[in-house]
């Protein structure tokens, strides 16, 4: 069994055992924390694999399932809403999660608009309190 796998596996028996506990007990984000997208710039014209770079200032990041204060990891937001992710839960499939503590990917994506958001969560994918998450960034592929 991979570790994505299992840090999945973990992820989902952690949601059905004790999702409401989980919520209350979630993992306060540092003042004046911010998450950014480096690159691509907004409203860039790229070519397909488009080669996305995190940032992240106030805090670190950690893997999924380290316990370390003022850490959390990324997940990204494709072509989608961040207002319809519940935040006293674990993120789901409406991102792509990046719980290695990974700083960059390479996305293929379709030629047309897309969206990229970023979200910190923390070691169990659930956003922190207050949420952290960075600004939409529009891009066209050709």
């Amino acid at each position: 069994m991979s570790n994505i796998t299992k840090k999945l596996l973990v992820g989902s028996v952690l949601v059905g055992l004790s999702g409401a506990a989980l919520a209350l007990d979630r993992t306060t984000s540092k003042e004046n924390t911010s998450v950014y997208i480096i690159s691509p710039a907004n409203g860039e014209t790229v070519s397909s694999p488009v080669k996305v770079q995190f940032g992240l200032a106030g805090m670190g990041v950690a893997p999924a399932g380290v316990t370390k204060t003022g850490t959390g990891h990324h997940h990204l937001i494709i072509d989608g809403n961040i207002n319809k992710i519940p935040k006293d839960l674990p993120i789901g499939a409406q991102a792509k999660h990046f719980g290695g503590g990974q700083t960059e990917t390479t996305l293929v994506l379709t030629k047309g608009k897309h969206t990229l958001q970023l979200l910190l969560a923390d070691k169990y994918h659930i956003p922190h309190l207050p949420v952290v998450n960075s600004a939409v960034v529009k891009i066209t592929v050709k």
